[in-house]
């Protein structure tokens, strides 16, 4: 491919299938995938273009429109993000083995361990901004629940390297993963 495809362009990945660009920079396409949502991927990966849109530059991308768009919903709704799962995990097993060999190990796909780690994570930003919008509980009792939930996700920071992306890692009272 000898020019780079703007923001708007729809491609047809093999490994992703069908998705629009929407964000571009010197060596990756953001890509918004139907099935599989935000993926990055190289400018040089084979894909198929389906329409391509010009390559000029605008002050404001689908991007950043997309990411308002997902605040808002998020903070507004009880709509979840699409959260993908790092690359290395895709597709893989969770193996829990007693001590005692007598007893038979558990496996659960590893796809289903995250999506519950997920929904676990969403259900506690949901309690937060109850907790925070309750006209009911003093500003003590919010903060004393509010330190309750950033303990919680700092027990659940261990299961960050399950996140594809770093910004959706669970952060404890230091911030700090």
């Amino acid at each position: 491919m000898t020019s780079i495809l703007g923001i708007g362009s729809r491609i047809n990945h093999p490994e992703y299938g069908k998705g629009v660009v929407t964000n571009v920079d010197s060596k990756m396409y953001w890509v918004t995938f139907i099935d599989s949502g935000l993926e990055t991927i190289d400018l040089s990966d084979d894909f198929e273009v389906i329409e391509a849109s010009d390559d000029d530059l605008d002050t404001v991308s689908f991007y950043e429109v997309e990411r308002s768009l997902r605040s808002i919903l998020k903070k507004w709704s009880d709509a979840s993000e699409i959260v993908p799962i790092a690359d290395k995990y895709k597709g893989g097993t969770l193996v829990l083995n007693p001590s005692d060999t007598n007893l038979s190990s558990k496996e659960i796909p590893i796809d289903t361990f995250f999506h519950k780690i997920v929904m676990l994570r969403d259900r506690l930003r949901v309690m937060e901004q109850k907790i925070n919008s309750n006209s009911n509980l003093d500003d003590q009792d919010k903060v004393d629940l509010q330190q309750y939930i950033t303990r919680c996700y700092g027990s659940l920071t261990s299961f960050n390297v399950l996140f594809k992306n770093k910004s959706q890692h669970f952060k404890g009272e230091g911030g700090k993963n």
